[in-house]
């Protein structure tokens, strides 16, 4: 009887799965409309008339200014939500299993942080021009931060307190760094404009960084789903996962570059948005389990939803004025790494 239960159970785990994965899709498509649309001026009618004629769809156009808001606006400032959610919530899952550790997630190990320093090191100095070379200090910058993590921590990557104050002080370096550089290289009028980026901002949103975080964050995507089974080894330490013939190397750097990858170019793009690599994961893996080649792609899914939910916040809660993204998640994000913190050190 338990073994026709365990089959029974394991036949609709799938099934499961899909279902998870359509909701959240769409999730993700109603999150979306009503973002674009949230704030007024813009109904779904107009929205539905402006996208179908930039597809070329036999609609009648919208007039030429409120065209531009939707299709220049609201619509790429939506998609990269949707797609910086996305990345960060990969990231979080993806630096959960490779550190074995509940609270790992870019902003927390100063990933965000060490990326925000390249990208204005490059945006003051003007050692690169063009969101690809923003992108790839930032790269750099989140490469490094992380590196000088893992460092610190030699062997004791695992100890959640240690793990956590590490990145806090590496992130605070990088901070500091980055006022340093904004003091040296930058004007009052560039500190402004680029303090306000660096708390975590989608107002400047246009294509360009919405086809470059798509493309960064589906191949990272693809990646990282090659590789979901040898994650879920990890769990039991590398050495275990080691003798169960996983390449623990090759995996750990797949892993690594791929998330240090797409935090750059969300934090490019978007600035240092903290907190979506901790809380959609957790959420959900209670409701889809640890296994990585459902968690993965379920996170990547919530990650959108919650970021085009937050931005809309933050964009409509005491409109005319914009809150940053940043603040959103943070208002929401501490309360629930507390909750896991004082879970993992029930454990």
């Amino acid at each position: 009887m338990t073994t026709s239960s365990s089959r029974s159970a394991d036949l609709l785990r799938p099934v499961g799965a899909t279902a998870g994965a359509a909701l959240l899709l769409l999730a993700v498509a109603a999150a979306a409309v009503a973002a674009v649309t949230a704030g007024g001026g813009v109904g779904w009618a107009e929205t539905a008339r402006s996208v179908g004629s930039h597809l070329g769809l036999p609609v009648e156009p919208l007039p030429p200014l409120l065209d531009s808001v939707v299709w220049d606006l609201r619509v790429p400032r939506v998609l990269l939500a949707a797609v910086a959610g996305a990345g960060l919530a990969t990231c979080g899952v993806v630096l959960q299993a490779v550190t074995r550790n509940a609270l790992a997630e870019p902003y927390l190990l100063g990933i965000s942080s060490g990326a925000s320093t390249g990208a204005v090191l490059v945006l003051v100095t003007g050692l690169g021009a063009g969101s690809v070379s923003l992108a790839g200090g930032a790269l750099v910058g989140g490469l490094l931060a992380f590196g000088l993590v893992l460092l610190l921590l030699g062997r004791r990557a695992a100890s959640t307190g240690r793990l956590v104050l590490t990145g806090v002080v590496v992130g605070q370096l990088f901070a500091a760094l980055t006022s340093l550089v904004l003091l040296g290289w930058g004007d009052a009028d560039a500190a402004r404009g680029l303090t306000s980026w660096l708390t975590g901002s989608l107002a400047a949103a246009r294509w360009p960084a919405v086809a470059l975080c798509a493309a960064v964050t589906a191949v990272a995507l693809v990646a990282l789903r090659l590789i979901a089974a040898d994650l879920d080894a990890f769990a039991f330490g590398a050495r275990t996962a080691h003798s169960l013939g996983v390449p623990v190397t090759a995996v750990r750097t797949t892993a690594l570059v791929a998330t240090a990858a797409v935090t750059a170019v969300v934090v490019s793009s978007v600035g240092a948005i903290g907190f979506v690599g901790l809380i959609v994961p957790h959420a959900v893996r209670a409701l889809a389990g640890p296994l990585h080649r459902r968690l993965l792609p379920l996170s990547a899914l919530g990650g959108a939803v919650f970021l085009v939910l937050a931005d809309t916040v933050a964009r409509t809660a005491l409109a005319p004025r914009q809150i940053p993204a940043g603040v959103v998640t943070a208002l929401l994000g501490v309360p629930a790494f507390l909750v896991v913190l004082h879970r993992r050190e029930r454990a």
